[in-house]
C-alpha cells in the first residue's frame, strides 16, 4: 500500500500524519496522528489532559513528542508543550517538550504550558 493510499484510508479530517512509533517490550507498533486543534490559552497539566480528551485525542508521551519535533516541528510554536507523562521522581511534576530547542524537562503540574493532542492507530 502506498503512503497516499494509507493516508486516504486512515487519516481523519483535521489530522496531520506524524509517523511510526515502534512498540517496546512486546507492545504493538503504531501510527501517530497530530490533531490540528489547539487550545486558546496556556493550561496546567490536568486541564491539558481534559482538553486533549475533549477534542478526541490524548497528550503525546515523551517518545511521541520527540517524533513530533523531528517530523512536524512546523506545526508547533517555539515554546514548551505538556506530555502525558508524570515525572517518576516527583508527583507534582510532568514532562514537557520545547519545540524551540528540542529539550525535554519537567514542569510543575500547576504551571501553564501549551498543549497538543494526538491519536494513535495500532498496527496489528
Amino acid at each position: 500500500m502506498s503512503k497516499a493510499q494509507f493516508l486516504a484510508e486512515r487519516q481523519r479530517p483535521g489530522e496531520i500524519y506524524a509517523g511510526l512509533i515502534l512498540g517496546k517490550n512486546g507492545q504493538p507498533d503504531y501510527h501517530l496522528f497530530l490533531l490540528e486543534a489547539k487550545p486558546k490559552a496556556l493550561l496546567d497539566w490536568a486541564d491539558s489532559k481534559k482538553w486533549a480528551a475533549s477534542v478526541g485525542g490524548e497528550l503525546p508521551n515523551r517518545c511521541e513528542q520527540s517524533l513530533l519535533f523531528a517530523n512536524r516541528q512546523e506545526h508547533f510554536e517555539k515554546d514548551w508543550y505538556w506530555s502525558s507523562e508524570q515525572n517518576a521522581r516527583n508527583d507534582d511534576y510532568a514532562w514537557v517538550q520545547s519545540f524551540g530547542s528540542g529539550l525535554q524537562s519537567s514542569g510543575r503540574k500547576s504551571g501553564k504550558y501549551r498543549a497538543r493532542a494526538v491519536r494513535r492507530e495500532l498496527i496489528i
